[in-house]
């Protein structure tokens, strides 16, 4: 399943910046990548808390500030905060790493199956754009993947 979740900045309140940092950022991240309600014990050992009170403290400001809702199964994420980030699966990654995803796949195939007897302008041309591609959304990923673990 591949699900975007694009939200300008413009979207976000103000006095969510401050909430999300730390360990309350640790526990949103934890239930984001869950993408399914989870209680406080499951929360506590995923963040890898001390005490079932620590991450029922954490859960309530993100309850407070509106980022989570309470269900009967459990806490789960009510609005998406991560700019330019895919779901796949349980992983959430930068967008621009199925970017990379489909040049590499082009690149493959110039390579492979569509590579010609004779090398002609045209499929240069297309095999050093898709490597400049490849290399231009891989770095992209790899730096939107650290500003995000920041």
């Amino acid at each position: 399943m591949l699900v975007t979740f694009p939200m300008s900045s413009s979207d976000r309140p103000e006095n969510e910046a401050e909430d999300l940092s730390g360990t309350t950022l640790r526990v949103y991240r934890y239930l984001f990548r869950q993408g399914k309600p989870v209680g406080v014990h499951e929360v506590q050992r995923g963040v890898g808390l001390q005490a079932a009170s620590s991450a029922h403290y954490h859960l309530r400001k993100l309850l407070e500030s509106g980022l989570v809702t309470e269900t009967p199964a459990g806490y789960a994420v009510d609005r998406v905060l991560f700019e330019g980030m895919v779901r796949v699966g349980r992983f959430v990654v930068p967008v621009q790493t199925t970017f990379a995803a489909f040049f590499a796949t082009i690149l493959f195939f110039l390579l492979t199956v569509l590579r010609p007897t004779q090398v002609y302008a045209v499929w240069a041309l297309a095999l050093v754009m898709a490597c400049v591609a490849v290399v231009v959304f891989t770095t992209q990923a790899i730096l939107a993947y650290s500003r995000s673990a920041s």
